[in-house]
């Protein structure tokens, strides 16, 4: 029991909202973490493992699990390698549920979530034997300009989680440049923090390959705050993007993704853009 499996899982419904789990090699997104709360620790997560708090663990609604993704706080440059194994999150704004270990080391325990980058990296290996937790971590294409974590002031991040016991290093970094792009996955978060200038969140009603069709949904939505039409370059592809804002806090985000689902945008969802 709880050791886990590699599973990519079918088509799912969760909150009136369907989610399509699917291989996502070149899975690079920018977005809104939170992190799970004490009641899910001991539990099996979605790939039959049993989700230790303490360990650098994290949930994605829609990538094959274990996998290894690289997530970065572009909020104060921190980086680390979590092990994707279970499903979430499910409210309308977050991309990412991590672990409050991996909360502390990103630096936004206190605050409940982060502006954040998460790129996929690569399969995770499974537990071995009958080790139940998430099992550590190696980074991958380790990065330069590493900061140590017994440096991390615990005042600053939150009340002390004791370490996990993991053989290897965490790794935590500011090397990734803070590419910003909207998020076309399913994404949703909860009612903390503001933006800094370098980023707004939006409230996008859909994206669609026809400028007309983004055009009769802007017209429908008329009511709901004034939404625009937008283009995006993606792998070659344009996209007409529907969307309200910006707006610099996610309170000022759900107020506007509530009025738009109540004009109908029930596809709805909040991203976060430059």
């Amino acid at each position: 029991m709880g050791t886990g499996t590699y599973k990519v899982g079918e088509p799912y419904r969760e909150g009136g909202v369907w989610y399509y789990p699917h291989e996502q090699p070149e899975y690079d997104e920018t977005g809104i973490a939170s992190w799970y709360g004490p009641d899910f620790h001991g539990k099996l997560t979605a790939n039959g493992e049993v989700f230790d708090s303490d360990g650098l663990t994290a949930a994605h609604p829609t990538l094959p699990m274990p996998v290894n993704v690289r997530v970065t706080n572009l909020e104060n440059g921190r980086s680390l390698v979590l092990r994707v194994n279970d499903r979430g999150p499910f409210a309308k704004g977050r991309i990412i549920d991590v672990s409050a270990r991996a909360a502390q080391l990103l630096g936004f325990y206190e605050k409940g979530t982060a502006r954040v980058r998460v790129t996929y990296l690569a399969r995770a290996d499974l537990p071995a034997g009958s080790t139940a937790t998430a099992t550590a971590i190696a980074a991958v294409a380790a990065p330069t300009k590493p900061v140590q974590v017994a440096s991390l002031d615990p005042v600053s991040v939150g009340p002390r989680v004791p370490e996990p016991a993991q053989p290897a290093a965490v790794t935590i970094t500011a090397d990734l440049p803070p590419v910003m792009r909207p998020s076309e996955e399913p994404d949703s978060f909860g009612s903390h923090g503001t933006l800094s200038a370098a980023g707004h969140y939006y409230v996008q009603a859909g994206a669609f390959a026809e400028r007309v069709n983004a055009e009769r949904l802007r017209d429908r939505l008329s009511d709901a705050g004034n939404p625009s039409i937008s283009s995006i370059d993606r792998n070659g592809a344009v996209l007409y993007r529907v969307r309200i804002g910006p707006f610099d806090s996610v309170d000022a985000a759900d107020a506007a993704l509530a009025r738009l689902s109540g004009q109908g945008g029930s596809d709805a969802k909040i991203v976060v853009d430059q």
